[in-house]
């Protein structure tokens, strides 16, 4: 088993935070260009994605040189080592467009292609939680907690959550719609926010489709590391993205999987 130096690359997530910080909060609630990737749906990049990106980019070159990286915005570049940082420098970009702060920085590194740490940190809000190995913790105004998923005994008690139930079409949206019926409570438009929630006990679950890597790998350090997890629709690795079940309680991910297969 490989010996990683989590305290340390856990500080140079920090660091990575700190810089996009430095980078986005400018932009926020301020006037700022905005450009459509294009597609079928509205795909838009800020001028503080790409500029947090960059700044994230140049400090991982500078100290890990050997490390690959993936960006949202930048693509990837590979690396010599088993090390690769994956980043989203604004998860939820739509949320940073109406000025709302559901919209977070995620920074994740694999190992060998598994989720190694995770970092979503909320710039405006001074909120950054934290996931590696069993662990999980969250800073919030300079006071820092562990992070610990509550318990849920089931789907009708849950507090369920997802982005936007427009992004399912066909059979996902009747997938989800089972999901939503038996659930307590749906909020929808939260992006990384809900997952966050999940690992700090207020939301039990969140189902999405479509996710790339760069959507989930920060949260899923957090989820498990706080006593939930991530997985597929089918119960598998959601590492690279697809259909995602985040979930609190064992015994809602069992019936969320129920519901969704139908």
């Amino acid at each position: 088993m490989a010996q990683h130096d989590l305290p340390g690359l856990l500080a140079f997530a920090d660091t990575l935070a700190d810089a996009a910080r430095a980078a986005i909060l400018p932009f926020f609630r301020a006037s700022h260009a905005v450009t459509d990737k294009g597609g079928e749906r509205f795909d838009p990049v800020t001028e503080a994605d790409q500029a947090a990106e960059r700044a994230m980019r140049a400090l991982i070159a500078r100290a890990f040189p050997d490390h690959g990286i993936l960006g949202e915005e930048y693509g990837e570049t590979a690396g010599a080592s088993p090390y690769q940082w994956i980043l989203d420098p604004i998860d939820g970009t739509r949320a940073f467009m109406a000025g709302l702060t559901s919209w977070g920085v995620l920074i994740g590194l694999y190992h060998e292609g598994k989720p190694l740490i995770g970092l979503m940190d909320q710039p405006y809000l001074d909120e950054r939680y934290r996931g590696w190995n069993q662990s999980a913790n969250a800073t919030v105004r300079g006071e820092t907690c562990a992070l610990k998923t509550r318990d849920c005994a089931s789907l009708g008690e849950a507090i369920l959550s997802t982005t936007d139930p427009y992004l399912f079409s066909g059979e996902e949206a009747d997938a989800f719609a089972r999901a939503r019926q038996a659930a307590k409570l749906t909020r929808y438009g939260y992006d990384c926010t809900a997952y966050a929630m999940i690992a700090a006990g207020h939301v039990d679950c969140v189902i999405e489709s479509g996710l790339k890597p760069f959507d989930i790998a920060a949260l899923i350090p957090i989820l498990t590391g706080a006593g939930g997890g991530v997985c597929a629709w089918d119960g598998g690795d959601a590492s690279q993205g697809g259909r995602v079940l985040a979930w609190g309680d064992a015994r809602v991910r069992d019936a969320c999987l129920q519901a969704l297969a139908g």
